[in-house]
């Protein structure tokens, strides 16, 4: 019998957290299971600082962006007496299953909780970068891309009105999928993502060759591609082709903020509300996502240690329709 939850946000946040820690909480009350919510990821694990989730606690909660238990990154948790303290805490608090919404650092830290707690340990998929596997859309990623389109479309304004190149730096360390996905959106003449390889002499190539008629040019980056990000980008641009007027744009932390979209907030109520029907059926160690509509659940070391490659045909159409 599962009697409390536990549940935390880990990692970096992502609109629609608010709205599956409200499906935690409510279909866990439902149920009349009592949830405690562990502040600041698994530092509040390791320091015991968690509050009673109530109903009342998470009303008017599902529109807003971040997430109310706060977040952070926890070295004290990489070490072995940091996941001590946790499991010891969990077990102190008569806490019965956790549910953790974070991406791949997040999962990694529950496969280590759960070596030292038999307790049924759920995740729900928590990043804007969209780079696990195990369901389509992660809690978001679909806010972030609505929020980089609307900053490129204005900026692209900017652009047609000087006859000038922006280099619009996206977020994504490791994985592309938001510069794709929003470079194709934005209808941009170019995109830069870690997952292809380039070289710069075909980039150069390919921008002296543009239609005289463009009258703006917009270049998508990844910032962890491998040019380096967009300023590197730029002082390439400049270097080999000197009369081009380019200016950079980093978008940043801008992607992690705001309202979540209606999807959003849709998505994270199903996953949440499957977390809790999870622990409750004995499920552990596992993520909860969406593929195909279908609730799926996908073992943690699967989801954190592949990363989704891109769409060859999502590719293929970026370099056609920007031709």
């Amino acid at each position: 019998m599962i009697k409390k939850i536990g549940i935390l946000t880990s990692g970096g946040d992502s609109p629609g957290m608010n709205a599956c820690i409200r499906a935690v909480v409510r279909t866990a009350l439902y149920h009349n299971i009592n949830v405690i919510g562990f502040l600041k990821g698994y530092e509040g694990l390791i320091d015991n600082d968690f509050i009673e989730l109530k109903r009342e606690s998470v009303s008017g909660i599902i529109q807003k962006g971040g997430t109310i238990l706060k977040t952070a990154r926890s070295e004290r948790f990489m070490k072995d007496d940091g996941v001590l303290k946790a499991a010891e805490n969990l077990k102190n608090n008569n806490v019965d299953a956790m549910i953790i919404i974070g991406g791949d650092g997040s999962f990694k830290g529950a496969i280590e909780l759960g070596k030292h707690i038999s307790i049924p340990i759920v995740g729900c998929a928590g990043t804007i970068d969209n780079d696990l596997v195990g369901t389509d859309f992660t809690i978001g990623y679909d806010t972030a891309i609505n929020t980089v389109i609307e900053a490129i479309d204005k900026i692209r304004d900017t652009a047609e009105s000087h006859d000038r190149i922006f280099v619009i730096e996206v977020m994504g360390r490791d994985a592309g999928l938001i510069a794709l996905r929003t470079a194709i959106a934005s209808g941009a003449e170019g995109l830069l993502v870690p997952e292809i390889k380039h070289d710069t002499e075909s980039l150069v190539e390919k921008m002296k060759n543009w239609r005289s008629t463009k009258s703006s040019k917009i270049i998508v980056v990844a910032e962890g591609d491998q040019s380096g990000g967009g300023f590197k980008v730029a002082e390439m641009i400049k270097k080999n082709i000197p009369e081009f007027d380019v200016r950079v744009s980093i978008l940043g932390h801008i992607q992690r903020g705001g309202n979540p979209s209606c999807m959003e907030r849709v998505n994270a109520s199903i996953v949440g509300y499957n977390a809790v029907k999870a622990v409750m059926t004995g499920h552990t160690n596992e993520m909860v996502g969406i593929i195909n509509k279908q609730v799926v659940y996908t073992p943690f070391t699967k989801a954190v240690k592949h990363h989704q490659k891109l769409n060859k045909d999502l590719e293929e159409l970026i370099e056609i329709l920007s031709s």
